[in-house]
């Protein structure tokens, strides 16, 4: 419909544009006419001794004339008509004193158009008067329109019947794709729409869709592998309340076994709360409405303050702390102070003695880059993809009473896009460095 409406339009400016060329160069050709026979006429009168004997010879402006929709006068100044060729019987029209020619349309009994002026011959003043009846052009232009009308209705239902027929078949691709697209659900993630990609048109649309897939199926995958890994997290602690809480129920105690029983079971209590307190903080992060209270912050005193806090745990595994920091940065304290705090507590955890954890930062072009390297094993290539996904583990065995559950560098990923930052890792021979990059320049 728009197709057609849009093809009407044009084709009904086009038509209106040709048919207002066609009456202006008709009427201009018209006016041609007239004026030239007044200037012929005039001529002749000069040529001749006497209007009488002009009159003599009416041959000479009679041929001129051509039809009988041409009028012609020839009036003394006292009102007389010398000469007069008018077929249809018209009445002599009034007009005003022109020394010079002009036009005009006059209405009163037909359409005509009118040329007239005023001329001397000798001593008395002679109005020439040239006519055209508009009759035959109003018939030929109203033809005219009649075929285009006709020719504009044939064109918009030819549009409409045309527009509906490319629409149908441009959009057949379109209408495949939606089917196919229907068709993938959740057990069909990895389907991809290759196969329109030859078309120009869906090429830039499939690319889009095929993106969105792959993004739906990396997060239903990463929603799968975090419900295992949730039940499995939350069953070791529950299991091992319930056995001892079994074990001990099944004979009486001493006061010193009960009492050794609670502080085990509440050494599970402190592990199922970090749990649920870290994953009630990623749920707050990753909300829509999540914000950050921005402030001035001296990384330096932060990161000494931090330093503080660990000293105890760097000495027991005789590790040493080196505080390299000294930019200023925008952001959360308690936030950014949380994020630093998961990463040297990580960092101390699988540093090997006698080494050192340091923290350093240095501004490149629009990015403060924070980075906590530590001395210890290398991480396999194959997991640093996924280690900042929740309860992901390079070695789940390894589990010790300070553990975050396998959720604290998925923490870190979440206040760093809170910021409008990133982090990531590489791990060598050297050591392992966790980098923190943080924008300078924010809204």
């Amino acid at each position: 419909m728009m197709f057609a409406l849009v093809s009407t339009l044009l084709l009904g400016s086009i038509g209106f544009y040709l048919y207002q060329s066609l009456q202006r160069e008709i009427a201009w050709r018209d006016d041609q006419a007239l004026l030239g026979r007044l200037e012929r006429m005039q001529a002749l009168i000069s040529d001749s001794d006497s209007i009488e004997q002009l009159r003599g010879r009416p041959k000479l402006y009679e041929n001129m004339l051509g039809n009988r929709d041409n009028l012609l006068w020839i009036v003394d100044d006292t009102g007389k008509v010398l000469i007069e060729i008018n077929p249809v019987g018209m009445t002599i029209p009034k007009l005003p004193a022109a020394p010079h020619a002009r036009l005009v349309d006059d209405h009163a009994s037909e359409p005509v158009r009118l040329a007239w002026q005023d001329v001397m011959q000798g001593d008395r003043g002679l109005t020439l008067i040239a006519g055209k009846l508009l009759a035959e052009r109003e018939q030929m232009m109203g033809a005219y329109r009649l075929k285009l009308w006709l020719a504009m209705s044939v064109g918009a239902l030819l549009a409409f019947v045309f527009g509906w027929w490319v629409s149908q078949r441009g959009l057949r691709p379109v209408r495949l794709l939606a089917k196919r697209a229907a068709a993938i659900d959740v057990q069909h993630l990895h389907l991809r729409l290759d196969e329109f990609n030859e078309l120009n048109e869906l090429k830039l649309l499939c690319s889009a869709l095929n993106q969105m897939l792959a993004r739906l199926e990396d997060g239903f995958a990463q929603l799968s592998r975090f419900s295992e890994d949730l039940a499995h997290e939350m069953r070791t602690p529950l299991g091992n309340l319930m056995g001892h809480t079994q074990q001990a129920l099944r004979r009486s105690r001493s006061i010193e076994d009960y009492q050794n029983l609670l502080v085990s079971n509440q050494e599970e209590y402190e592990r199922l709360a970090r749990m649920i307190d870290s994953m009630l903080f990623l749920a707050r992060t990753e909300q829509a409405n999540a914000r950050v209270n921005v402030e001035q912050i001296n990384l330096h005193d932060l990161i000494e303050q931090l330093c503080e806090y660990f000293e105890g745990v760097a000495q027991e595994r005789d590790v040493q702390l080196l505080n390299q920091t000294q930019d200023q940065l925008m952001g959360d304290p308690g936030l950014i102070r949380r994020a630093l705090a998961n990463l040297l507590a990580n960092a101390l955890r699988y540093a090997i003695p006698e080494s050192a954890v340091t923290i350093s930062s240095r501004v490149m072009q629009d990015t403060l880059d924070i980075t906590v390297h530590n001395h210890g094993e290398p991480i396999a290539a194959e997991h640093l993809p996924r280690l900042f996904e929740r309860f992901y583990r390079c070695d789940p065995s390894r589990n010790q009473p300070d553990d975050s559950g396998g959720l604290g560098l998925a923490i870190v990923r979440s206040i760093m896009q809170l910021h409008g930052g990133s982090v990531s890792v590489d791990s060598t021979e050297a050591g392992t460095s966790f980098h923190l990059a943080f924008p300078l320049k924010r809204a």
